[in-house]
């Protein structure tokens, strides 16, 4: 990405002129005082609303030139049926021009759907969408127009591009609304741990589907959680393949009361040699290290709530990260290099969403900029943050509302922190 970035009129250096910054956040003046920020600028603009989702998808090219997002003319409600959303990318080095690539109706608002580029590609991206009684994927070259279709909706790819995990998004729609889609009937709604529906694998060529674990083969695997049994219903959702591509984990789940409960499982890519790593009821936020190594927000016994790294193994090794530095939940991802971990908080006493970086080695904290999230962003159609970076690791991308205009998409300058 070109250096020009950081020049541009639009790009508010919080350090520099943090009063400016503050006060357009939402912010006092007084809370950002002292506190030297990088600087960011809004990507898009009102009146229609733009996000992208979560954290650990490709939003930007392999150049950092181009990042992808989605945008909706309406916010706080549940998407229906017929809500349809534009899916565009942002040129960075054309003032940040809106280039529209299509629309799809099968989306939710922490997740969007699943756009992102493909692994290693320099022109394809792909997302999920509706046809009918079906959800489908649509893959599209943004140079040549070119699109296909592939008969199932996706949820994590392979880190060659050639394959990939999905899960059932009508049976999410009903177990953890915000995270599946709505227009599709899940034949299985109440059946507490169906046979046919679990994680599958994707031939991102053939479109060729094929069930690699079902709900009810994970639910009966592994050490058991005492309420696991009383559940009325078990879901999968947090699908994520491991650097090599030769592993996935995913986050098993099932209902208590009105809450929930999770194991973290990991499974070979096609399905074999399945592990419970984390079995304590809270498992959230994650993401790979290494190809051995899974980065987690959990409940341990040792030292309660916190991150730890644990060993992709049924009894392997966990030791806790950034004790208290990371004490609460957010969504991790290393940077380039594992040297830096990045991550955010959920709105604080103020309302203020605070994404960071982790300096591993030392422990030091930096923060990235302090966002305020009114009171309308709650439940299923909150705003996460959702921080991704770049592919040189020098830009961090943020969802997050504007005083005036709603969820637009933010870029975080992080080259003078990250060197």
């Amino acid at each position: 990405m070109r250096d020009h970035l950081v020049l541009r009129r639009d790009f508010v250096s919080a350090g520099l002129s943090v009063a400016v910054g503050a006060a357009w956040q939402g912010m006092t003046h007084g809370e950002a005082v002292g506190t030297k920020l990088p600087p960011f600028r809004v990507i898009t603009q009102g009146p229609k609303h733009h996000w992208f989702g979560y954290y650990y998808k490709l939003e930007f090219d392999p150049t950092g030139r181009y990042v992808l997002g989605m945008c909706v003319d309406f916010e706080h409600r549940s998407p229906t049926a017929d809500d349809t959303i534009e899916i565009s990318m942002v040129d960075l080095e054309e003032n940040d021009r809106w280039i529209s690539l299509g629309t799809s109706s099968a989306w939710c608002w922490q997740q969007g759907c699943m756009l992102q580029w493909i692994p290693g590609s320099r022109d394809t991206v792909l997302w999920n969408d509706r046809e009918a009684d079906h959800y489908v994927c649509r893959i599209l070259n943004v140079q040549t127009k070119v699109l296909r279709t592939i008969p199932h909706a996706i949820y994590a790819l392979s880190p060659n591009g050639k394959a990939a995990i999905g899960t059932d998004f009508r049976r999410l729609g009903h177990c953890r609304p915000g995270y599946g889609y709505n227009g599709v009937a899940d034949p299985s709604e109440e059946v507490a741990t169906p046979e046919e529906t679990g994680v599958f694998s994707i031939d991102l060529e053939t479109g060729e589907q094929k069930l690699l674990l079902s709900v009810k083969e994970v639910a009966e695997f592994g050490p058991k959680l005492p309420s696991m049994g009383e559940s009325p219903k078990h879901w999968f959702n947090h699908l994520l393949f491991n650097p090599d591509g030769s592993r996935f984990v995913f986050l098993h789940r099932w209902q208590v009361g009105t809450g929930r409960e999770t194991r973290m499982v990991t499974a070979n890519a096609d399905g074999s040699d399945p592990r419970v790593v984390d079995a304590n009821g809270l498992t959230s936020h994650f993401i790979w290290r290494d190809p051995q190594h899974i980065l987690a927000f959990s409940n341990r016994p040792t030292q309660g709530k916190r991150f730890y790294l644990f060993e992709d193994a049924s009894e392997g090794e966990i030791v806790v990260v950034g004790e208290d530095a990371m004490a609460y939940d957010g969504h991790c991802s290393f940077l380039p290099g594992n040297e830096w971990i990045l991550n955010d908080t959920y709105p604080d006493q103020n309302r203020m969403q605070n994404p960071y970086l982790f300096h591993v080695e030392t422990g030091r904290v930096v923060p990235l900029g302090h966002f305020h999230s009114p009171k309308e962003y709650t439940g299923e159609w909150r705003c996460d943050t959702h921080p991704r970076f770049s592919p040189d690791g020098k830009y961090v991308a943020i969802d997050s509302p504007t005083k005036d205009a709603g969820r637009q998409l933010h870029l975080i300058d992080i080259r003078e922190i990250v060197g």
